[in-house]
This record gives C-alpha cells, structure tokens and sequence, in this order.
C-alpha cells in the first residue's frame, strides 16, 4: 500500500545508514518532504550534519529545516555490548547521550513547530526494553526510557494533536549486525548469523524495508487515531518467547 505524504515536512534522525536509509528511501517514494540530521550524509536527501548529543548543535538547526513540521523519527541510535559488570560509565554514559538525550534535544526544539497544526513523533525503541537479552544491559536501559518518553510526550501533547509511537524491532539485518559478528566472530561469521536469526520464531532477521514499512503507516493520516502506542516488529519474538 502506498501513503500520499505529499507537503508533509519530515524530520528524521539517523538516516544515512540501515533502518533510517530504508525508511527515507519509502517516504521519498511516497511523495514527502525529509531532512536527516546525521552525523554522515545522505546524498537522497537534505542532510543535516549534526551531533544531537550537543544541545547548541541541535539548536542551530531550527534556521535549515521547514517552520512547519508534520512528522519527527527519532531514529539514531547505537548499540552496546555487555551485562552490568563489563560496561565501564564512559560507555554506558555515551549510550545514554545518543540514544536518550539525542532524542530529548531533537523533541524539544521541534515539538513548538507542531504544536499550531499538530502532528506525528515515532521513536525507534526495541524489544530490549520489554524482554531481557543476554549481555544488553546499557543498550535495554536506553530503550527502556525511550518506551518511556514516548508515553509521556503523547500525554502531554494530546490537546495540541500530537501524537508520540514507538516501534520496537527484534533483530533486524542492518550494517550493525554485519560489523558485529566480523568484530566478535570473524571465523564463523555465517554460522553466528544463522544462529541469531533463528532466535526469532519466525526464523530470520526482519529487513530494514520492513521496519520502515510500518513507519510509514505511522505517518500517514491512516494512522491518526494512534497516539501512546509501542508496535513489536519481531517476528514473534516477544509474545511468543514469553
């Protein structure tokens, strides 16, 4: 199905790489409006170099991207590693930094945009923050706050029709994971995929096409009675694993 996105001015963070470049990818195709804010280009699109961890940096922005804005992804993210006793604080503070605060300063400055017309806010959060996963400590916590945030921006801004969702994906095949297993298995990289692959039921790694498949939902006017909701694309992992 496609979704008529046209004039819709879309920001959208983490866009260059994985889930964020396929989810650009399909709302251009749909017709919207998108600037990234990344830290890396995306020669698809408008991008913003930005470090969203910095505040002053992400204020600047407000003079690049529309007065009016219809839609936010907050989409960058990195991944960590390690139980409670092998993450140092450098680490666990740096997750911290981009995973939640980069999603505080990005909201923050562009909530005032929406708020005269309303609009549609969608944090990428995961299924580490509703099941416990060997060795996520740091990286469950943040999306842990993120399902958070999210339920407290849509109560907030029910009265000016904004609405806040989360997506919490299970494994997804993105450039991550193929950098993961070549740092931690480089001997039997395939054997490890496979192994992790089947950790959802339904057998594989979801696709980043699929991922932004829903976000795309999430945009479009089809989705305008959701507001306070978290959406599993997981292959079954969560309820099925339970």
């Amino acid at each position: 199905m496609s979704y008529n996105l046209k004039d819709k001015n879309i920001i959208i963070t983490g866009g260059s790489s994985g889930i964020g470049e396929s989810i650009i990818d399909l709302l251009l195709k749909n017709k919207a409006n998108v600037v990234n804010i990344d830290v890396k280009d995306n020669l698809k699109t408008k991008t913003i170099i930005t470090d969203i961890t910095n505040n002053q940096d992400v204020t600047k922005i407000l003079n690049s991207i529309p007065k009016k804005i219809d839609i936010l992804i907050n989409n960058a993210g990195i991944g960590l590693v390690g139980n409670i006793e092998n993450t140092d604080e450098k680490d666990f503070d740096k997750i911290f930094e981009v995973n939640v605060k980069g999603l505080f300063n990005i909201t923050k400055v562009i909530i005032p945009r929406m708020k005269q017309n309303g609009g549609s806010i969608i944090n990428m959060a995961s299924t580490a923050a509703i099941v416990g996963l060997d060795d996520r400590f740091a990286y469950s916590a943040s999306k842990g706050a993120v399902m958070s945030m999210t339920n407290s921006i849509a109560k907030d801004y029910l009265s000016y029709g904004i609405r806040c969702n989360s997506i919490s994906p299970g494994r997804v095949h993105t450039p991550f994971v193929d950098s993961y297993l070549e740092k931690f298995y480089p001997n039997n990289k395939e054997e490890m995929f496979e192994k992790l692959s089947k950790t959802q039921p339904l057998g594989r790694m979801a696709k980043p096409s699929e991922v932004a498949s829903l976000v795309l939902y999430l945009c479009s006017d089809e989705a305008s009675f959701i507001t306070g909701s978290d959406f599993q694309i997981d292959g079954g992992f969560v309820k099925l694993n339970t």
